[in-house]
């Protein structure tokens, strides 16, 4: 029966152009992104979506390539939905939920090449870097997926790797003293819409959540749709997916000038 009542009083309010929180439909909560939180990750950012708070690091270890990309390096995303960020996450192993999480940021990060995995190649076939991206829910009020993904974007973008060398006997060493940044390519922004009743709603907050009937998540680099996922029971019109990509790309644009702002150009 709540959930029935919560329905419905978002429905009212969205008919009248507002949400519960008192946004307009097409805006995004305050984003705040602070960089290099982690002291012992190469790279790492914490950010706030409204009272949605994520954490993203890099580590990097020299490793093999795969066998059918013998001259690209690695990379991995690992997400985890710590218990203190909601009563409804529990201790263990990542659940399915944060499982599709770092799925979809990872293919919007491969999507986009973010990063330049050739240029991680130290010996074609032998030696690699591999890049781990850990993301952790530290609390839960809303689209974990867009602050889980602006956090690894950040986090990606200030790592300093050390260098890495190979001498006459084909041996890799590293040079701590020395760091670089990643090669980057390009930044992807990710922005997800929700559709409750027939209202699209941008950057749902918790309650707004729970009532949705859908969820459009995209990545995009600059005006460009790298990756899409839809989520939830219902489905969207192609005239609803439309509307919801246009709004988004312009979320996009508003979050990429901040992530510039904070971390710079990559």
């Amino acid at each position: 029966m709540i959930p029935k009542l919560k329905r419905q009083q978002i429905m009212d309010l969205l008919s009248s152009g507002r949400r519960v929180d008192g946004r307009g439909l097409e805006d995004l909560r305050p984003v705040e992104i602070r960089c290099r939180s982690v002291k012992n990750a190469e790279g790492s950012a914490e950010v706030r979506l409204g009272k949605t708070l994520a954490i993203a690091g890099v580590k990097t270890s020299i490793g093999t390539p795969f066998a059918d990309t013998p001259d690209m390096g690695v990379m991995i995303v690992n997400a985890e939905f710590l218990p203190i960020a909601s009563p409804t996450f529990e201790p263990g192993p990542p659940d399915e939920n944060a499982i599709e999480l770092a799925r979809v940021i990872d293919r919007g990060l491969r999507r986009a090449e973010m990063i330049d995995l050739k240029q991680l190649c130290i010996v074609p076939g032998k030696a690699v870097w591999e890049v781990w991206i850990d993301i952790h829910a530290l609390n839960h009020d809303g689209n974990l997926m867009d602050a889980s993904a602006l956090a690894a974007v950040a986090a990606i973008l200030t790592a300093e790797v050390p260098k890495a060398m190979v001498n006459e006997k084909g041996e890799v060493t590293i040079n701590k003293s020395e760091r670089q940044r990643l090669p980057i390519k390009s930044i992807p922004i990710t922005v997800t819409m929700a559709k409750i009743g027939d209202k699209l709603v941008v950057d749902p907050n918790l309650d707004e959540e729970e009532v949705a009937d859908a969820f459009l998540t995209a990545t995009f680099v600059d005006d460009k749709v790298c990756a899409i996922q839809k989520r939830g029971e219902r489905g969207l019109t192609a005239e609803e997916t439309m509307k919801a990509l246009q709004i988004a790309r312009q979320k996009a644009h508003e979050l990429l000038k901040t992530v510039r702002e904070v971390v710079g150009g990559g």
